[in-house]
């Protein structure tokens, strides 16, 4: 059976400009291999493989690389050394509020945005209801996506990627947000997913979720993979390096 992600020696650098983002020219030039002034490398190195149905959590500090990976995985970020093999569709649960239109309405934004990740009109069809009982938002379809509350924008966003049949679900720090009731519906949606046989690769901080969530863990630090082992061992890999 084919790997999941298949990641290779994969390397990626900024150039730190005003902002501290990747510059324009960056992304479509490319840049050297040998970092310049001003240049910092976000990852380096990294290699591992991901099986169907594994669930993966990405452990480390803050300005790791944990998000630039995750951005790698779902191709919205290309790499400038190594390789990342997809095989098969994600459903990414990073910025998940991304790609929505203030001035449409929920209903409008639902077809919208579930179309851009690939659902046919008819999908769209059997399963607005569902997306919007999951968000709560029934009584709000015809309000613009702009007058609602940050809590109903990602209700809305998870909600609506999680109906994705994508094989592999990515998450970063979306449980994070939002109330306790929604967290525990989010909670028990990604328990029907894996149960399902998806793939997960989540980035989280907190320890109960990876621990919940995951077999696997990945420890990131200074932009390097430090260990790949069982969830329980990245941990308290993790915690010791943190706590020292």
């Amino acid at each position: 059976m084919a790997a999941a992600i298949e990641v290779r020696g994969l390397g990626v650098h900024f150039r730190r400009n005003r902002r501290g983002n990747r510059s324009f020219k960056d992304l479509f030039a490319g840049a050297s291999r040998r970092s310049r002034p001003g240049e910092f490398w976000a990852l380096r190195n990294v290699s591992f493989t991901v099986q169907p149905g594994e669930s993966i959590g990405v452990v480390g500090r803050n300005g790791q690389g944990k998000s630039t990976l995750l951005r790698l995985v779902a191709k919205v970020l290309l790499a400038d050394e190594g390789t990342v093999e997809v095989n098969g569709g994600v459903a990414p649960l990073i910025e998940i509020t991304g790609g929505f239109v203030g001035d449409l309405t929920v209903r409008e934004n639902v077809r919208l945005t579930a179309g851009l990740h690939g659902m046919s009109r008819d999908e769209v069809s059997r399963r607005y209801d569902d997306i919007i009982a999951f968000a709560e938002l029934a009584g709000f379809e015809e309000t613009p996506y702009k007058h609602l509350s940050n809590g109903m924008k990602v209700r809305l966003a998870f909600s609506v990627v999680s109906q994705l049949d994508e094989p592999i679900l990515l998450v970063d720090e979306v449980l994070a947000v939002g109330d306790k009731a929604f967290r525990e519906k989010c909670y028990t949606r990604i328990d029907e997913l894996l149960a399902e046989g998806r793939t997960l690769f989540f980035v989280s901080h907190n320890e109960r979720d990876l621990r919940r969530f995951c077999t696997r863990g990945l420890y990131l630090d200074r932009g390097e993979l430090v260990l790949d082992a069982p969830i329980a061992e990245v941990l308290e890999r993790y915690n010791a390096d943190y706590n020292s």
